[in-house]
């Protein structure tokens, strides 16, 4: 298989069982984000190294992602065609996130303050991942408010990962520092 098509060069991507749409559509730049944010995180992977508390944690992380991406990029017309878990976000994925943030906020400190990112390259990592998560979150609450993403687990899931990979980021997070209002 060849990773040229040439069939992009018109400017269109294919969707997921068919279809083609422009590259600048709120679609891909949504999925597109995402996408984004799988390589952020595993930046974040490969700063923990393989033996990181936190490494089967990402990596599964990164794979719901694709999940997230697989819905985003198939034409509303066919999503029924795609399953929970698998190429569509549903209540489990949520819920597994759900017990992740409880588990990750046991371990930290009442938050009182502004976290300063940047104590360390893993922490600084989960941190720039986190932010690209938001903007895809924000991109998708756009496909939401405009009619053309009906799944609220997919921005569910969006915003509790991005919780959960500030909590992350915050337990990575050697001495934090913080930013005080004057």
């Amino acid at each position: 298989m060849k990773v040229y098509t040439g069939t992009g060069d018109d400017g269109t991507t294919g969707l997921l069982y068919g279809g083609r749409v422009a590259k600048s559509a709120d679609a891909p730049e949504a999925y597109g984000a995402v996408d984004e944010a799988v390589s952020a995180l595993g930046l974040a992977r490969a700063e923990a190294g393989v033996a990181g508390k936190e490494d089967a944690l990402l990596l599964r992380l990164q794979r719901e992602l694709f999940v997230v991406g697989a819905e985003l990029a198939t034409a509303p017309e066919n999503r029924a065609k795609l399953t929970d878990g698998v190429s569509r976000v549903g209540v489990q994925m949520c819920e597994a996130l759900k017990n992740d943030l409880d588990e990750h906020e046991k371990r930290l400190p009442e938050l009182r303050d502004f976290v300063l990112p940047g104590e360390n390259r893993f922490a600084a990592a989960l941190d720039m991942a986190r932010s690209v998560i938001r903007r895809a979150e924000r991109r998708c609450v756009g496909l939401f408010a405009a009619g053309t993403l009906e799944n609220p687990q997919l921005l569910q899931y969006l915003n509790r990962l991005s919780d959960l990979v500030f909590l992350m980021a915050r337990d990575a997070e050697e001495n934090i520092r913080t930013v005080r209002e004057e």
